[in-house]
């Protein structure tokens, strides 16, 4: 498994991360097993949200981490605060009260990263900023980051807050382009022209910040999954000539899909299916040519000018 440099930190993480929003239905002998063929396989990343499972799965891996005395200085955790139940919370107190919650269900001192999860429109900078420094200074959190934010957030909140940005957990695959197919078909009236974040692709690579492609398998907004869909024929017709002739699955094919771009993206893949799972990390050694990236991205239905 390749690692890569997370912004401009010193920290490095693999290119592929495990996302735990569905481990909560696990056993913890279950998730120890899962957990320890994924480190076998060079995932040293974790992601969880506080939300998930509504912080049952943040539990399940604090007491996997106590089976596994030592495992916690080997990887990296990373989790997500701000949505509450019908709205999103940037507040100082809520942030600061989220952490605490996340620690202790995690059963951890600190976290490698935390990450705001979706814009709060009624976000005090200033509050994020104190929040920051007091998280920071306790060694509660050591590195800091957003997710789904445009490019102007991320601006409005790096004017205040003094630590560094390091990740955007974005949706970005196959069927979810749009942030490559605005520059692609830049200059056009092509609908794929529309420039919906900020050109946030080119905003992460010129700001040294790391995207981290969540959901990399769906179509649309959490409408299913690709791989298989009858409903998306020719897409699935290429990557499975591509995938045979790498000798990998097609669900390796997509994520080298992501991890092919120049900007130098993590993916996170949340599969609980143990082979699945190390089918995808196949994709970490697998390097799609210009012309293969191309031809995927024209079968997913996307037009080059």
């Amino acid at each position: 498994m390749k690692q890569i440099q997370l912004g401009n930190s010193a920290l490095e993480a693999s290119e592929i991360v495990l996302g735990c929003m569905r481990i909560d239905n696990m056993s913890v002998k279950e998730l120890t097993t899962y957990v320890d063929h994924a480190i076998e396989e060079g995932i040293t990343l974790f992601d969880h949200a506080d939300i998930y499972g509504k912080g049952k799965c943040e539990e399940l891996f604090g007491q996997m981490l106590q089976e596994r005395k030592g495992m916690r200085e080997s990887i990296q955790i990373q989790s997500k605060c701000g949505i509450r139940k019908g709205f999103y919370d940037f507040s100082k107190s809520h942030i600061l009260n989220s952490v605490d919650g996340i620690l202790q269900r995690l059963q951890t001192d600190y976290l490698d990263l935390l990450i705001l999860h979706r814009p709060d429109t009624l976000m005090e900078p200033e509050e994020v900023a104190e929040a920051f420094d007091l998280l920071q200074a306790s060694g509660k959190v050591r590195n800091f980051g957003v997710s789904n934010f445009n490019s102007m957030q991320i601006e409005l909140l790096k004017k205040y807050v003094k630590q560094p940005l390091l990740v955007n957990q974005l949706q970005f695959g196959i069927m979810h382009a749009e942030m490559v197919s605005s520059g692609i078909q830049a200059n056009t009236l092509f609908d794929g022209s529309v420039d919906r974040d900020g050109h946030l692709l080119e905003y992460s690579r010129l700001n040294d910040m790391t995207i981290q492609a969540w959901s990399p398998f769906q179509y649309g907004f959490f409408e299913g999954i690709f791989i298989d869909n009858e409903l998306f024929p020719e897409l699935n017709q290429v990557l499975a000539r591509i995938a045979e002739e790498k000798g990998v699955s097609k669900s390796a094919i997509a994520v080298a899909w992501v991890l092919r771009h120049p900007a130098k993206m993590q993916t996170i893949v949340g599969t609980t299916n143990l082979n699945r799972l190390k089918e995808i990390c196949k994709a970490s050694n697998v390097q799609l040519t210009r012309e293969e990236w191309y031809e995927i991205y024209r079968a997913a239905g996307n037009r080059l000018p």
